[in-house]
């Protein structure tokens, strides 16, 4: 069996910090986004609203048979409040939040596999390693099962 040397580990280590770091950057970028976008929102929706408020609107509707209707005023009704805007920043924040955390996680994947692909011997090392730990995890797994277990030891309750 293999084992890794100590530079694989720092290639590990770094990997696995750079995975961080960009899943840390594009959260943090993607929270502001999304607290730009809010803001911005918020201020759209309270510029429409007193337009809407200092527009002339009729007051009744005259039906051809000569029958006038009186129009119930909705503009207290269209008014921004306090939960429309906790409720805007908190899905534009949290989706900004969501998005950018994947794109940092995508990116630092990508940064990551870099990092362990630069030295190919290292890279074979750790894949052999990884082939092992995997291995002996299903081996484990059999022996449970055989034993009687549920297979579930190894990696947790199972679905079905």
């Amino acid at each position: 069996m293999t084992s890794l040397q100590q530079s694989d580990r720092d290639a590990l280590r770094a990997a696995s910090q750079s995975l961080s770091t960009h899943a840390l950057a594009g959260s943090l970028i993607g929270l502001s986004l999304g607290a730009w976008a809010a803001f911005r929102l918020r201020r759209i929706r309270t510029q429409m609203f007193n337009a809407f408020r200092a527009s002339e609107r009729p007051t009744h509707v005259k039906f051809a048979s000569g029958r006038e209707e009186a129009i119930p005023d909705m503009t207290e009704l269209m008014k921004p409040t306090p939960l429309g805007d906790v409720a805007t920043y908190l899905f534009l924040g949290s989706g900004g939040l969501f998005i950018g955390g994947e794109m940092g996680i995508l990116s630092g994947g990508w940064s990551a596999r870099k990092t362990i692909a630069s030295d190919p011997e290292s890279r074979k090392r750790i894949e052999a390693v990884w082939r092992g730990f995997k291995a002996d995890v299903l081996k484990r797994e059999v022996l449970e099962l055989e034993k009687g277990g549920d297979g579930s030891g190894a990696w947790g309750r199972r679905m079905f």
